[in-house]
């Protein structure tokens, strides 16, 4: 059995959310799950302060009675407590699975450089509300068991790496920014307009000189602006990278809906659980 720990490290889970999640693996013997308490408090933006939620994390992440955490939503926050977790895991940590997006791309990038637990860019709990949502949860758990059906399929033999770009653009030069030389960055993005993904293009291709190159997943819900950009999302990612030297490797299967495939950060973390 795979005994998942779920924490909040932004915003709050719904708990018709969490009841939906376990609804679907109420008949199954090989998942169990538990939600941690904190995952329903609020405190203005935040699912509980930044104390609770980094214990919270630490509950989850520490205890030898769980193998892996779920986060189980995104939302701004995760960047606030990472250095703290990251320096607070125990070696019972370090044998975990944790899996998320969005604005836990934060945590996932600290974990990853400090070679913490097998990391991956993939479905939230709260993804269940979704249209998809039960096949977004049901991708996930297998990814938690082993499987491998649920992984972007465009991963090939070099290291990747997924972030939403917005994360990504705020991440990197920071303590948390994990060495990605060498690796397949794959971004998404939600709500911005086409003049901002290029602004966020813009920065982020100056961090990232010896990546192995980048995949744009989906630029979803794009707003419409009072006048058209003039490009649309593929000619502004060919731009910036073609500016910026790093291979432009086309499409990948990842965004912001419950469609999101799994990118295990760099190549152990593909490996089946043993």
């Amino acid at each position: 059995m795979v005994r998942i720990a779920i924490c909040a490290p932004g915003k709050r889970l719904k708990r018709e959310r969490a009841e939906a999640v376990e609804a679907l693996v109420a008949e199954r013997s090989d998942i169990s799950l538990h939600f941690h308490e904190q995952c329903f408090a609020e405190d203005g933006h935040f699912a509980g302060s930044d104390e609770v939620r980094l214990a919270a994390l630490l509950d989850c992440a520490n205890d030898p009675g769980f193998d892996a955490v779920w986060f189980a939503m995104g939302g701004y926050g995760s960047n606030r407590i990472a250095a703290q977790a990251v320096a607070q895991m125990n070696e019972v940590a370090r044998t975990k699975s944790y899996l998320g997006y969005s604005d836990t791309g934060f945590l996932l990038a600290a974990l990853y450089k400090h070679g913490i637990g097998r990391v991956a860019h993939g479905p939230l709990a709260g993804d269940v509300r979704r249209e998809g949502g039960t096949q977004a949860v049901e991708r996930a758990l297998d990814w938690f068991m082993g499987g491998e059906g649920g992984l972007e399929p465009g991963l090939d033999a070099r290291p990747a790496v997924a972030f939403n770009l917005a994360t990504l653009a705020m991440l990197v030069g920071t303590e948390l920014a994990p060495d990605l030389s060498g690796h397949v960055v794959l971004i998404e993005e939600v709500a911005e307009h086409l003049y901002a993904v290029d602004r966020l293009l813009f920065h982020v291709t100056q961090h990232l000189g010896g990546i192995a190159g980048l995949r744009l997943g989906r630029i979803s819900d794009i707003p419409e602006n009072d006048r058209p950009f003039g490009s649309d999302e593929v000619a502004i990612a060919q731009d910036w990278c073609q500016r910026s030297g790093i291979p432009y490797l086309g499409r990948a299967d990842i965004g912001h809906d419950a469609a999101n495939k799994i990118v295990p950060f760099g190549l152990e973390a593909r490996a089946a659980r043993a």
